[in-house]
């Protein structure tokens, strides 16, 4: 498989940069900006907020839960993620062929393991039998022929 540096680090940078980076950049700015813009500007919330560090402790205790179990809904509860899930399986090339070959695979594990029984138990396969195998065979071997992604 070929390496290529350049786009692996840009990978890597875009990731760093908006799973962790802009994440921590862009809490920082709401809450200074929330406090700041409205929090100091509004008698009734510097009641509830009388600094900075209550607003952090304040927001940060009711927030991190509240975010918790919206990713929670996301994931387990929502057909938003299995939406998504089902675009990156549609249009990711390596994940579509994986699934093709397990579509193609399972077929021939179960005929494979019901010859096996069948011979370990010493009994002869009939010509129906060699034909099916055959024709696994050759299913296989299209199914190889015409691969849309090579991971050579």
């Amino acid at each position: 498989m070929e390496k290529n540096l350049g786009f692996r680090g840009w990978f890597y940078f875009r990731t760093g940069w908006a799973t962790y980076f802009a994440f921590i950049v862009a809490a920082v700015n709401t809450l200074t900006v929330t406090f700041f813009l409205a929090i100091e500007r509004y008698p009734m919330l510097s009641v509830i907020f009388p600094t900075f560090f209550h607003y952090i402790v304040i927001i940060v205790g009711v927030g991190i839960p509240i975010l918790i179990l919206v990713g929670y809904v996301h994931f387990k509860r929502s057909k938003s993620y299995r939406a998504e899930a089902d675009i990156i399986i549609e249009t990711h090339p390596h994940i579509r062929r994986i699934l093709q070959n397990t579509e193609v695979l399972l077929p021939s594990y179960l005929k494979l393991t019901e010859l096996v029984l069948k011979l370990s138990e010493n009994k002869k396969l009939t010509d129906d039998e060699l034909g099916e195998v055959s024709k696994l065979q050759k299913q296989l071997n299209e199914h190889i022929d015409k691969r849309e992604v090579s991971l050579d």
